[in-house]
């Protein structure tokens, strides 16, 4: 897929302003990010997916998601610190599947929530929505993600279908792929018209919406080798004016 960025502009910021979403390459992301601060701890960052408690509150009884959670937030100007552990919460609205519950998942490590790399990526993503919608006091939601497959089970990143997140900007970076095949994130608008598309493959690829104008859906994933582990690892920052 041609990348859809402007290759004169900061990254991402034509496109959320333009069409509400943007979908980019690993080098193109790497470039942003590493403008904003270090990545020289990703690898143990990327390492803290392993390991992680199976998601015990899949309401279609599937086995094949792991995740940890953390809450951070800042007043305008401020940096964002990291709050008590707290439950994820969802209405039915935004989520059919497993909405309506206080969901307690596992706390995102020390190590990771300090770590240089979930550093840089909070300040990009927060200069790019700032950029957008001026300075502001927010709440951030960090979910790390595992999606399994195996032999006789597929895995879905978005078990839920087609959705929004009832926040104002959702950051999904890509973390690690392994025998993965498939997995393309789909793009929508309200009345539920497709408006972009593309596989979240290498360490560093991303989709960005504004989740007040789009929807936003990932397809199963399949072992391609179903003989061996098999797993999709990524980050999903949501930021919400609060």
């Amino acid at each position: 897929m041609k990348p859809l960025v402007d290759a004169e502009a900061r990254p991402p910021l034509a496109l959320l302003s333009g069409q509400g979403f943007a979908l980019l390459p690993a080098a193109e992301v790497r470039a942003w990010l590493l403008s904003h601060g270090s990545l020289a701890d990703w690898d143990s960052f990327a390492a803290s997916w392993d390991g992680m408690e199976q998601d015990r509150y899949m309401a279609d009884g599937g086995r094949y998601r792991r995740r940890r959670h953390a809450v951070f937030a800042g007043q305008p100007g401020q940096a964002l610190i990291r709050q008590p552990h707290q439950p994820h919460y969802q209405t039915r609205t935004y989520n059919r599947l497993n909405g309506g519950v206080e969901r307690w998942f596992e706390p995102m490590t020390p190590a990771a929530a300090q770590s240089a790399a979930l550093g840089t990526i909070l300040a990009a993503a927060r200069a790019l929505f700032e950029a957008i919608a001026a300075p502001r006091a927010w709440t951030v939601e960090l979910h790390q993600f595992r999606i399994e497959a195996g032999p006789d089970q597929s895995g879905k990143p978005t078990p839920e279908g087609m959705h929004r997140d009832g926040v104002d900007w959702v950051l999904v970076l890509m973390v690690r792929r392994r025998n993965i095949v498939s997995g393309t994130t789909t793009i929508h608008d309200l009345d539920g018209r497709q408006l972009g598309s593309f596989t979240l493959a290498d360490p560093f690829d991303a989709a960005i919406v504004d989740d007040r104008r789009v929807y936003h859906g990932v397809t199963p994933v399949e072992a391609a080798d179903p003989s061996q582990p098999a797993h999709r690892d990524v980050l999903v920052a949501t930021f919400k004016a609060a």
